[in-house]
């Protein structure tokens, strides 16, 4: 399955789309609760953040026509995670210095097939980031080959398959539809041949409707002849047409195995490399694994930033308070994101990452991972650093 990634200006009603908050004719209602959504800031408060640095960066205000905040699509699968879309918005800012702010996934959209009536499903998700330059306080400034790269990661971090370029896909775009009106034509030439074959048989006699006139000759009554002639040409075009779309179902599921399955045997070839280069290189296991335990925090920092965006004047006053709901928060978490809760056991071994996340909790204010915390009712004693154990197993219940 292929993904693409595009950025454009972002719209007045994006917040309003994007998390829902409205009502609108063209999603499932049923499946609207499948979505997932994360802000870290509103756009309007973003936007006004952009200009106060713009003017105190550069001396200047932020063009009219500049286009400080956009909005991407990005084509996903069924099973792409918001733990997926956070390493996306992170790779993003690393290599690109786009800064995504809100992620909506949407699975409520698609189509019903006309011939078919099936459901199919428009997975998708939007990325909504701010383009100003910090270095400058100007908008971000991309070549052609950045968009490409933002390609790359795109497919790199969603495990999909790369889309094409602009000017391939018009080019297939064209060839697909000339492939379309040949094989139309080739169904008409066969719709003719059909009933050029049951009108030259037998049965054209058959449709000639004789009656007796005045004088007791058999004449050939026109209309209630064209009137037989007409049904039987309509029974060959539903029968012809019947034959076509069963034809193009079957070759389309066909298609769509046959691509799923290729997409599958890379996957697993790609996952056996790796399994065999952890179990054999020590400092590769090493590296990957913190790599996947920041990916888990980071997911789960958000997830705490979102619930306190929610609930801004929520007080958490004691210890027990903030294990339950830590607890609840990770336990979503684990189950949005299919991540075990082996995974949060590891975290919660490190001390700084527990304060960090009481943090988070309590004020819902980020800071630097590797920042001491002052805060001394935050910090462990010996006994506590002793029940650690019991406390993530309380978490996990």
């Amino acid at each position: 399955m292929k993904t693409s990634i595009n950025f454009k200006a972002v719209k007045s009603d994006s917040e309003i789309h994007n998390f829902r908050k409205k009502s609108f004719d063209y999603i499932r209602k049923d499946l609207t609760p499948k979505n997932e959504y994360w802000q870290e800031q509103k756009i309007a408060d973003r936007i006004q953040k952009i200009e106060t640095y713009c003017k105190e960066k550069s001396g200047r205000k932020l063009q009219k026509n500049a286009m400080p905040v956009r909005e991407a699509v990005v084509v996903i699968k069924e099973n792409t995670t918001m733990q997926d879309l956070y390493n996306l918005s992170k790779r993003l800012e690393e290599e690109l210095k786009i800064r995504v702010f809100q992620i909506a996934i949407h699975k409520d959209e698609g189509h019903y097939d006309k011939d078919t009536n099936e459901w199919k499903p428009n997975y998708h998700a939007h990325l909504v980031a701010d383009w100003q330059d910090l270095e400058t306080g100007k908008t971000l400034k991309h070549q052609s080959f950045h968009y490409s790269k933002m390609q790359d990661i795109t497919a790199e971090c969603l495990g999909m398959e790369r889309g094409i370029s602009g000017s391939k896909a018009r080019l297939e775009a064209i060839q697909f539809k000339i492939k379309k009106e040949e094989e139309y034509l080739k169904i008409l030439e066969e719709r003719k041949k059909e009933i050029k074959k049951e009108l030259s048989s037998d049965k054209f006699e058959e449709l000639i409707i004789k009656e007796p006139d005045f004088l007791g000759f058999q004449r050939m009554k026109i209309e209630k002849t064209l009137a037989n002639m007409k049904k039987l040409y309509k029974a060959q075009k539903s029968q012809l047409l019947k034959n076509k779309t069963d034809l193009e179902t079957k070759t389309k599921q066909i298609a769509e195995f046959s691509t799923k399955n290729e997409s599958l045997k890379k996957e697993v070839q790609f996952y056996k490399s790796k399994n065999t280069t952890l179990l054999t290189n020590e400092s590769v296991f090493v590296v990957e694994k913190k790599k996947y335990l920041d990916s888990v925090m980071d997911t789960l920092e958000k997830a705490i930033q979102f619930e306190r965006l929610k609930q801004p004047y929520l007080k958490i006053d004691n210890k027990k308070q903030l294990i339950d709901r830590l607890s609840k928060i990770s336990e979503k978490v684990s189950k949005d994101n299919n991540i075990p809760f082996s995974s949060f056991d590891e975290i919660f071994k490190d001390t700084n990452n527990v304060a960090q996340l009481f943090t988070l909790l309590r004020f819902g204010i980020d800071q630097n991972r590797n920042t001491s915390i002052k805060d001394t009712s935050l910090k462990t004693d010996n006994q506590t650093e002793q029940n650690e154990p019991e406390k993530r197993r309380g978490l996990r219940r």
